[in-house]
């Protein structure tokens, strides 16, 4: 009798217990919202990434966008505040974006040796892979800030088109393909069908760092008319919408042309291109140029 009424017991103080847990399980609160930060682990699992393949998607045009008109400024945001190196060791850019032997170089030349691999900068959908007149095998790769990286002169494709690729992911071999004078990369940056100075985004060293995690663009770091190849521009990023209105205003000064001067000299000294004098005093680079001369100068 004693084991069967202790039996009892228990039972009834488990019913009891359950009861307790029972309500407690049905008058549980509303579920707490949890913000969570945006962390780049965060954002490929919890954001929607925008869809970037819809419009102006072809993959054997290299520029989609002819015929789109941009607006000045362009606005560019980024998620992260560093990028993936396109290849696998130091970068030696050997030519700059800008006025190269007459011609415009619109991207910039990073040395490698034929066989080396190369890596998406940021991660998104590829949208060319084949071989283009100049560039040889090519590479384009559209990310979600709208922005496009060229990647030129491959050996060998280490993808195809339409698929995703992750920051930092494998896209080929480097090589000579097309009109390449030695085993290069070159690298160009494009915002809807627009070319833009990839050192003006970008800190070609060892931190890989993204200048701004906001940046505006204008007319003058998309046209390499105002570069020179040989050497870096001076660059002072524009941050805001305000900054980069305000820097459209050109200032204008007068250079009088001293004995010895040449127009390489001059372009060196004022800190602008040859094709920058030319194109706004008319002239030409084969023109001769006299003491005492005035040229316009122009920033």
């Amino acid at each position: 009798m004693k084991f069967a009424f202790a039996f009892v017991t228990i039972l009834c103080a488990l019913n009891s217990f359950g009861q307790r847990r029972l309500k407690d399980i049905i008058n549980l609160p509303e579920p707490i919202k949890i913000e969570l930060k945006n962390t780049d682990t965060l954002n490929s699992i919890l954001i929607e990434k925008p869809d970037i393949i819809s419009k102006y998607w072809d993959n054997k045009v290299y520029n989609p966008y002819k015929g789109v008109k941009v607006q000045f400024p362009i606005q560019l945001q980024f998620e992260d505040s560093t990028y993936a190196s396109p290849i696998g060791k130091n970068k030696v850019i050997t030519s700059r974006y800008g006025w190269r032997r007459g011609r415009a170089h619109e991207g910039i030349d990073i040395d490698l040796i034929t066989g080396d691999s190369l890596f998406s900068m940021f991660g998104g959908v590829v949208r060319m892979a084949r071989y283009t007149s100049g560039h040889g095998r090519t590479v384009v790769v559209r990310h979600f800030n709208g922005l496009e990286t060229v990647y030129a002169h491959l050996s060998k494709y280490g993808v195809k088109e339409n698929d995703t690729v992750t920051k930092g992911g494998y896209l080929g071999k480097g090589g000579v393909s097309g009109n390449a004078r030695g085993s290069h990369l070159h690298l160009a940056i494009k915002y809807k069908g627009l070319y833009i100075n990839p050192e003006y985004l970008f800190e070609f060293n060892s931190k890989n760092k993204i200048r701004a995690k906001e940046l505006w663009v204008t007319k003058k770091w998309t046209q390499p008319v105002f570069h020179s190849s040989r050497r870096q521009s001076k660059i002072k990023p524009l941050i805001s919408e305000e900054e980069a209105i305000a820097s459209l205003i050109k200032t204008r000064s007068i250079y009088i042309v001293r004995p010895g001067d040449t127009l390489s000299r001059i372009s060196r000294n004022n800190e602008v291109t040859i094709a920058s004098i030319c194109k706004v005093n008319h002239i030409k680079k084969t023109s001769v140029i006299r003491v005492g001369q005035k040229l316009l100068i122009e920033k």
